[in-house]
């Protein structure tokens, strides 16, 4: 999921200090390119002083006149705006199906799936906020067990009483913690009426601009503060922010952590058999397209006079959506994985993670599934500033026996600096994690023909999922296996540069000991070695 900054700037404006973050906002640029510094991912080290992927000196010195084959990437995501300007020409299209004729031309098992499918919609309508899994999991438990007391367990239960314990303590935490920040946003909120009405009312104005709150002449503490707070509010565009946090705080209330919601009926399946595969609709827009418009924009927004450029330029986007507003559920990951293979995808990005995984076994045998037919599967690694080599995010290229899947690359977040290079946010881990990716404060297209910035190992996934599709696309004849072990050996090398522990600001370490290869992933060194490398030769 996208990393939020809202704890970072709830506290910067609460302190009423200058402003040093820089919030992503919404931009129009339809009509223009946005600029270098802008798309800092595709910089390169030598030339622009950014950590970057190289993207593009590649097309500048490696791809100029070369010929390339299209290439199918899955986006597996929250849905994505298909008919979005900078990515209308790049979206995916099933040409064995007839649009809107109700009827499965080409026999896959899916209705009008033309440019992908939604496993999380019906009939009745399409999921937008789910619970997470740990929800899930803790209703279950607290159906058996609320209304007993230890005393009254039986042996068999005991053990799932005890979980049943653990968890009902960590649920209470979150739901109280849930309340406390939509409590903080609401006092944020009316700190800042009670600011502008202020400055308004003395300013004689209708609208506040940063010259405006500049010129205030504060006469006491309070005004002061005001001042502050509205520069804080203006530079960081706080107040729209505002809005989108109490909508999050509210949905992890009223959906996400809720015993009573369940939203599955709508997709009309039968959640407990994990061998249904035919089941959901085609409304691959939405509800709630941000995450996976910008995911895929990030992979192949058409390279173009205007816009964002995405790193692969020969692709097709296949729009497979199965994450909501909450936790995304194991069938349907498994189901999404298998419509991908089946579906002609050589690349598919996992922009999602969760703790918990109660039917991993559906979603290994979907991995493995795709193991076994050459597809490469690119995993974000997570945003909770943890090593998942010893704390569990879901899906992982481990399989149950503790084999790894050979066609799956693990991807943690990196910034534009040496200083900070890995992401203050990021999860890691030298067994899980293979690689690094630019994925601050990464710009491109959201819903309603937009682009902002969006921060995450969710941006760092499909960085690399375009840099997989782009080597596939010049040199097709090479196999998931070989283009896993080029783009990992090809990473810029940073491993003996020292680091901020994601987590732990205090601490530092080597950046080598935050994943198996300590490098961030290259387009350029990657295009090189594909040239030489020979096919099938990736064990």
């Amino acid at each position: 999921m996208i990393f939020s900054l809202k704890r970072h700037l709830i506290a910067l404006a609460l302190t009423v200090g200058s402003a040093s973050l820089i919030l992503a906002q919404e931009v129009d640029h339809t009509k223009t390119i946005a600029s270098d510094e802008l798309q800092w991912h595709h910089g390169d080290y030598s030339k622009d002083g950014v950590v970057g992927i190289s993207t593009r000196k590649a097309y500048e010195e490696l791809l100029k006149n070369k010929p390339s084959t299209k290439i199918v990437v899955a986006i597996i995501d929250s849905g994505t705006e298909s008919f979005h300007p900078d990515l209308k020409d790049n979206i995916w299209i099933n040409t064995d199906e007839i649009p809107a004729n109700g009827i499965d031309d080409d026999k896959n098992g899916y209705i009008d799936d033309v440019h992908g499918w939604s496993f999380i919609g019906g009939k009745d309508g399409d999921v937008d906020a789910d619970l997470l899994e740990f929800t899930r999991i803790y209703k279950d438990l607290h159906k058996r067990f609320s209304k007993k007391d230890a005393k009254s367990i039986a042996s068999d239960d005991a053990k799932d009483y005890k979980r049943y314990l653990e968890m009902k303590k960590n649920y209470e935490s979150r739901l109280e913690k849930a309340k406390e920040e939509k409590a903080q946003v609401l006092g944020l909120s009316l700190f800042y009426e009670m600011a502008n009405k202020e400055l308004c009312s003395q300013l004689k104005k209708e609208n506040l601009t940063m010259a405006d709150v500049e010129a205030f002449d504060p006469k006491n503490d309070t005004e002061r503060q005001y001042k502050e707070f509205m520069k804080v509010c203006i530079q960081e565009d706080l107040v729209s922010q505002m809005a989108e946090w109490k909508k999050n705080a509210d949905i992890q209330i009223k959906y996400q952590l809720s015993l009573d919601y369940d939203p599955r009926s709508l997709v009309g399946d039968n959640y407990a058999d994990t061998k249904e595969q035919f089941y959901g609709n085609n409304h691959i827009d939405g509800p709630s397209a941000d995450h996976g418009t910008h995911v895929a924009g990030i992979v192949g927004a058409t390279r173009n006079a205007y816009g964002v450029d995405g790193v692969c330029e020969n692709v097709q986007l296949m729009v497979i959506r199965c994450v909501p507003n909450g936790d995304e559920r194991d069938k349907d990951v498994a189901n999404a994985i298998r419509y991908a293979v089946d579906n002609g995808a050589r690349v598919i990005n996992m922009s999602f993670g969760k703790s918990y995984s109660p039917q991993k076994f559906a979603v290994d045998e979907a991995v493995r599934y795709a193991e076994s037919k050459g597809v490469l599967l690119v995993h974000a690694a997570g945003n909770d500033s943890k090593n998942i080599d010893t704390q569990a995010n879901f899906p992982t290229k481990f399989y149950e026996d503790g084999k790894a899947c050979s066609t799956w690359i693990e991807v943690g977040a990196s910034g534009p600096e040496l200083k900070t290079l890995p992401a203050e946010f990021t999860n890691y881990g030298v067994k899980e994690v293979d690689v690094f990716a630019p994925g601050v404060d990464i710009y491109a297209s959201v819903p309603d023909n937009k682009y902002q910035k969006n921060s995450g190992t969710s941006m760092a996934s499909p960085v690399t999922a375009g840099v997989a599709a782009t080597i596939l696309s010049y040199y097709p004849e090479l196999t998931a296996k070989d283009v896993k072990a080029i783009i990992l050996q090809s990473s810029s090398k940073y491993g003996k540069t020292k680091v901020v522990m994601p987590g732990s600001p205090k601490k530092k370490v080597k950046f080598k000991k935050l994943s198996a290869t300590g490098g961030v992933v290259n387009l350029y060194e990657a295009l090189k070695l594909a040239s030489t490398w020979t096919p099938g030769s990736a064990k």
